[in-house]
């Protein structure tokens, strides 16, 4: 499975998961999160605990330890990049 697949078997509910079609509109769409613009400003989180939410959630998802690891890298590069 690759990394793209990996990424929409995590986020099967979210329907603006349904309109990635490539590693560049996953990667968007993983700045959108890490920066949590989907949210009100006011309960906005930090970027650091956007992070650990998708760390968590990855880890505790059924993927195979190398897509686990592969999101986890692909999150961790991106939000480096917001620094």
């Amino acid at each position: 499975m690759n990394i793209l697949e990996a990424f929409k078997k995590i986020w099967p509910q979210r329907h603006a998961t349904a309109n990635i079609e490539s590693e560049e509109d996953m990667q968007r769409y993983i700045v959108i999160e890490l920066k949590d613009e989907l949210t009100h400003p006011r309960v906005r989180k930090t970027k650091q605990q956007k992070l650990e939410l998708a760390v968590e959630r990855i880890n505790d998802s059924p993927l195979k330890q190398q897509e686990k690891a592969q999101l986890i890298e692909e999150y961790k590069k991106i939000a480096a990049q917001l620094d």
